[in-house]
């Protein structure tokens, strides 16, 4: 017996898979794909202090001037096809958009096929001051490059990479004078504000929120299992008690969007919000001062 001939959402699914982690198939139809025409995009070797990771960088190819920067923040799956996807929005902004792959040394999670074990094996494993030390790399391989304007340096995370877009902001606070950071401001989608502490993850962005002095804008789900309103409603508290650009942040929740609503290829999608986030992120990034 003959198969039935795919579905167009099943041909339109698997040509979306390519590129994305194992753990997120099957892909869905909603997947955004967006064309690298006009843009200088690919993948790159950032060098380190420890040794050299890989990433993906998008810039516009035609540019009069240097472009602002947004490092790009993954979360448990890594630089997979929707991460790169997202640096080439932002390329076709006018950013210089680089994602660094934080994972590299612990193991590649885009062969993974359970999300548990991405966190296990690979992420449980990954020191948070490792991953600030990488992405003060990446502004310098962004610096390096020729490129980019890192006078005007914007990031934004997603999932885990919500977390350390928290974590980065306060690291970035307290060594902007001694070692000439410039991140200007952060969009947090649904980064996890409160969790268990240890070696590898001393501080959650719950205890550095009041040090912030770069303003975050965090996007959270209302219906979000894995991230409690009664935390949302904690680092609301924490953000206003502490620096001026702590008490400039703000948190946006979606009343019923759960995690990951801005993952065009997965169900948790939510076209709308994701839409309404996206716009509030470029807003952000313009008034503090990173876009022209």
């Amino acid at each position: 017996m003959t198969s039935p001939p795919p579905t167009r959402r099943q041909v339109i699914g698997a040509a979306a898979g390519a590129g994305f982690a194992l753990a997120v198939r099957p892909i869905s139809a909603a997947t955004i794909t967006t064309p690298a025409d006009g843009l200088d995009a690919g993948d790159v070797t950032i060098k380190t202090s420890t040794g050299d990771i890989p990433g993906y960088r998008a810039v516009p190819a035609k540019r009069k001037k240097k472009a602002p920067v947004v490092l790009v923040v993954h979360e448990i799956f890594g630089v997979h096809e929707h991460i790169r996807d997202v640096c080439r929005r932002l390329a076709k902004q006018g950013y210089y958009a680089v994602a660094p792959e934080l994972f590299f040394r612990q193991g590649d999670v885009s062969k993974l096929t359970d999300s548990k074990d991405i966190r296990n094996k690979v992420v449980s494993k990954v020191p948070d001051a490792q991953v600030m030390s990488d992405l003060d790399a990446t502004m310098a391989f962004a610096k390096a490059s020729g490129a980019a304007d890192v006078s005007r340096v914007a990031m934004t995370g997603f999932c885990w990479g919500g977390r350390i877009t928290w974590l980065f902001a306060a690291h970035a606070s307290a060594g902007a004078a001694a070692k000439g950071k410039e991140l200007k401001a952060g969009v947090a989608w649904y980064g996890r504000l409160v969790g268990d502490k240890g070696a590898m993850t001393p501080r959650n962005p719950i205890d550095v929120a009041a040090e912030i002095k770069v303003p975050i804008l965090g996007l959270y789900g209302g219906r979000d299992d894995g991230i409690p309103q009664d935390s949302v409603a904690q680092m609301r508290t924490s953000l206003a008690t502490g620096s001026a650009a702590a008490k400039r942040s703000e948190i946006k929740v979606y009343p019923a969007a759960g995690h990951a609503f801005f993952a065009d290829y997965r169900p948790s999608y939510r076209a709308d919000d994701a839409a309404d986030g996206w716009s509030r992120m470029l807003a952000w990034f313009k008034v503090n001062g990173v876009a022209s």
